[in-house]
């Protein structure tokens, strides 16, 4: 038997082809119920269809009764769209690349950059296929993730190469600067950027949160100058520099490109650098270069951990050798992953499933072999590392102590963990611990001769010592006055320079007293850097 739609429901089904329809041409047949005939005759001659028509059942209904465009309450008058939005980067395609160059090659939107330098450095990577194929090789852990993160922004995909210039994909590099990471945080800009840094992590070295740092960075220069050029200047230089560069050149009535701004020589090579690696990504070819394929595939995944682990049983959980067990996860300092200060783990996407069946069924002890001890005092190596019940030597080399130093009071160290510790180092301790160090006094012993009126108190004074140990060093008492001339042990300090002893022994508090003020005013250079 033949049904009807009521008439309520044909109302409203011909008023959405009205909706539907464009000013000037005839109205898209509407859409008709799922499972259910409509009365009248079959249409006519469909309509002419918009770019995205919607596979739907005719209804007849004559074009001359559509009603006039509408779009809904508050929202943009609907318009057809045109070819060129057809064509723009809003339209995904409907197969995916087929590896990731492609991918990035899809998404360049920085302008190209001309001129001496960019042919220069072109000329430089592509006579050096040995270093492209290890710097491209070490990229494939980790330029999935930045590809993604940069076109879930909207950012331009070229910026996914950048830690080919800073540092051709090291996380574990370091500059001169003490910049760090794959995308070369200075440390005061990392904290900047959430990026903790302590004695058990340095997240600037982080594969997720570096990236994240590093594209919240680029994206504010970007607002603050409004050029990629100048926002990547910026990140090399630092925006102040930038911008009081900028303004230089406006005084004097020139131009505020990046070509045109007087910059150091490295941060006028950054961008050139960035366009010969783009350059050579578009077309390996033209260079005679031969890039290894790179799937368009999560390279990684994460895992939760509950529980502090040793890093070489988790890689052996997770059946990866410790060494790419590191390169996904190099922002740990110290051989134990603490659970309160790093809850994930980055494993090889393949062999995340392995490793948490094998954390499942782990029954061969504890899985952290470390736990922290914090310095009451302020004490020599030796003496730490007796209380924790360690050797000197490999004391100082699983806490990264260098000779002639003290630890400062405070200071939380790595320590064996015992069979009976079974709580876990607390988030307090796991996000905050630091390790301070003091130089290492040395003393040499040295006799002076007591002056007219001297006391021990008085002497001890002019030397800077304690009167207490001067008078144990001579077995007197710290109130006893002393004859005129009479010989005095003391003890003076030696201190350590750079791990080498001091040249020369401060006599009197006259002579170390300015030798101390001429040395406080000694102060690193400032380092222009943008990280």
């Amino acid at each position: 038997m033949r049904r009807t739609l009521p008439l309520a429901v044909l109302a409203s089904t011909l008023w959405l082809a009205g909706c539907a329809s464009v000013p000037g041409e005839q109205a898209a047949p509407p859409v008709a119920a799922a499972n259910m005939d409509l009365e009248g005759p079959a249409p006519a001659t469909p309509a002419t269809p918009s770019i995205r028509p919607a596979p739907t059942v005719p209804v007849p209904v004559p074009a001359t009764q559509a009603p006039p465009l509408r779009a809904l309450p508050g929202a943009e008058p609907l318009r057809p769209i045109t070819v060129a939005e057809l064509a723009s980067d809003n339209v995904a395609t409907m197969e995916p690349p087929a590896d990731l160059w492609q991918r990035i090659r899809s998404g360049f939107k920085l302008p190209d950059l001309e001129g001496g330098l960019v042919r220069q450095h072109e000329q430089w990577y592509s006579s050096r296929p040995d270093y492209i194929q290890r710097m491209t090789e070490r990229s494939r852990k980790y330029l999935f993730h930045i590809v993604e993160e940069l076109e879930r922004r909207g950012m331009p995909t070229e910026l996914a190469l950048l830690p080919y210039i800073e540092s051709a994909f090291n996380p574990q590099a370091v500059s001169s600067a003490r910049a760090a990471g794959m995308w070369q945080f200075m440390p005061a800009t990392g904290i900047d950027f959430d990026l903790r840094q302590n004695m058990f992590r340095d997240d600037r070295r982080d594969v997720l949160a570096s990236t994240r740092a590093a594209l919240d960075y680029l994206q504010m220069l970007h607002n603050m100058f409004g050029d990629w050029h100048l926002a990547l200047a910026a990140y090399n230089w630092g925006q102040g520099n930038v911008g009081r560069a900028i303004q230089r050149n406006q005084r004097a009535g020139q131009g505020t490109s990046y070509t045109e701004l007087h910059m150091p020589t490295e941060t006028r090579h950054y961008v050139p650098k960035l366009q010969a690696v783009k350059n050579i990504v578009f077309n390996p070819d033209n260079y005679r270069t031969e890039l290894p394929v790179i799937e368009n595939h999560p390279y990684f995944q994460e895992v939760d951990i509950t529980r502090d682990i040793d890093v070489e049983l988790a890689a052996k959980l997770a059946d990866v050798r410790l060494e790419d067990f590191k390169a996904l996860n190099p922002s740990l300092n110290r051989p134990v992953i603490l659970a309160a200060g790093t809850p994930q783990i980055l494993l090889p996407w393949d062999n995340a499933k392995v490793f948490r069946t094998n954390l499942a069924a782990y029954t061969a002890g504890q899985y952290a072999s470390w736990t922290t001890w914090t310095a009451p005092a302020t004490m020599s190596v030796g003496e730490a590392a007796r209380r924790v019940g360690m050797s000197e030597a490999d004391f100082r080399s699983v806490n990264a102590i260098p000779p002639r130093m003290l630890i400062r009071a405070g200071s939380v160290v790595l320590a064996p963990r015992s069979e009976t510790v079974r709580a876990d180092v607390p988030g307090r301790v796991a996000d905050n611990a630091q390790l301070h160090l003091a130089p290492e006094v040395l003393t040499r012993r040295t006799v002076v001769k007591a002056r007219k009126g001297d006391t021990v108190t008085r002497l001890a004074a002019r030397y800077r010592l304690k009167a207490s140990d001067v008078a144990d060093w001579n077995d007197l008492a710290a109130s006893a006055a002393l004859k005129t001339g009479a010989s005095v042990v003391l003890h003076l300090p030696v201190r350590a320079t750079s791990g080498r002893r001091a040249t020369s022994t401060a006599r009197s508090s006259r002579k170390a007293a300015p030798a101390q003020a001429r040395s406080s005013k000694k102060v690193a250079p400032r380092v222009a850097r943008g990280r």
